[in-house]
């Protein structure tokens, strides 16, 4: 017996789930090479969380994002969405979700109130049901003071927060965000992740994709890494951390002549682990298991030796290191390969688009 739908989730108990979905790209003219964007990916979002979705450079997360908010058609495997198929009921799965794409989508000819007047228009909520939550949201995203001022005067945090309440018109269960912070400064950045923290709070499910692996560990609960098409793992931040070791101790000695007996120490202190040596920046370092302990021993032990230190410290593995282990390379932004310039025009698929910029106008419309 089928279980109640509930909130964003749906009978599999997630808000968002892939099982073996694949994107092909044909290349440009007869013969052209098949390229696999998705291949076999798998993804798993429970209702009421941020979850991140990171990957290198061309690794595949906007094609998955712009598939599973029904932009692209998949050519195999299952999606769904607000428990909806996302390949048979397209139309019912935008009505339940938002998006903001990796550009702000407003039009900074006309002010914040009227940017959100017009996508509650495109939503078809009527002119006095737009007016009334364009209000709400200004409210919502802090922006009431600003409304009337025209978008091109708002800071980059501002055009982000209009662009994320654009996107909350219809109060979707699912809000895809594609590098929502790209380009901004601290304080910008810092602006989003508030208003992404209030609309979880709100039982929005959010799955963000980012090129900064520090908002990801601060926003998401959980990540889904990606490299060539699939998921290569899944977890918690810190999970994942403890994938690629424990707690580390990190002594910087002040004199380069002393580089073998301040690692002659971290070694007795770790306990015969491997000890790295860089005499280019005077730094050793080690894995220890207690991380007080050994912090403790080892100052101990240069003070009573009188071996002076530049610093000394505990530092936990951060997902920069995750991402080196699992795909031996690091994040960069993310240029993947349009349907558009890779289909046959024969294969053309009318719901994929060349520009990202407009994806919010494009779920609205559709």
């Amino acid at each position: 017996m089928p279980m109640p739908k509930t909130g964003s989730g749906s009978a599999s108990g997630y808000a968002v789930l892939a099982e073996g979905v694949v994107k092909r790209y044909r290349g440009r003219g007869k013969g052209g090479t098949e390229k696999r964007a998705l291949d076999g990916f798998d993804l798993a979002v429970r209702p009421g969380t941020v979850h991140g979705l990171l990957g290198p450079n061309g690794a595949g997360k906007t094609t998955a994002v712009r598939v599973l908010a029904t932009l692209l058609r998949y050519d195999a495997g299952r999606a769904e969405v607000a428990g909806l198929d996302v390949g048979r009921e397209p139309r019912r799965v935008r009505s339940r979700i938002g998006l903001t794409g990796q550009y702000a989508a407003v039009d900074e000819g006309l002010t914040g109130r009227q940017n959100l007047e017009m996508f509650g228009r495109l939503f078809h909520l009527g002119n006095r049901r737009a007016r009334q939550r364009a209000g709400e949201l200004l409210d919502r995203f802090d922006l009431t003071e600003a409304a009337d001022k025209g978008a091109k005067e708002y800071s980059g945090g501002m055009r982000r927060r209009l662009d994320l309440a654009s996107s909350m018109i219809l109060q979707p269960d699912v809000l895809f965000l594609d590098e929502p912070t790209t380009g901004l400064d601290p304080r910008g950045r810092g602006e989003v992740w508030d208003a992404v923290r209030a609309l979880v709070a709100g039982g929005t499910t959010v799955l963000l994709t980012t090129q900064y692996l520090d908002e990801a560990d601060r926003l998401a609960s959980h990540i889904t890494v990606i490299d060539r098409g699939r998921a290569i793992a899944d977890d918690t931040p810190d999970a994942l951390k403890n994938r690629v070791g424990g707690d580390r101790i990190e002594v910087v000695a002040a004199d380069a002549g002393d580089l073998d007996a301040v690692a002659r120490t971290v070694d007795r202190v770790a306990g015969g682990g491997l000890v790295v040596t860089d005499a280019a920046t005077r730094r050793v370092h080690a894995q220890v298991a207690d991380r007080v302990a050994a912090l403790t021993e080892v100052a101990r032990s240069l003070q009573d030796d009188a071996i002076a230190v530049e610093d000394i410290g505990l530092r936990r593995p951060s997902l920069d290191d995750v991402f080196l282990r699992l795909t031996g390379h690091g994040t960069a932004p993310e240029v993947e390969h349009r349907a558009a310039e890779h289909q046959d025009p024969g294969r053309r698929d009318p719901e994929s688009h060349d520009t990202e910029n407009h994806d919010s106008a494009e779920v609205a419309a559709a």
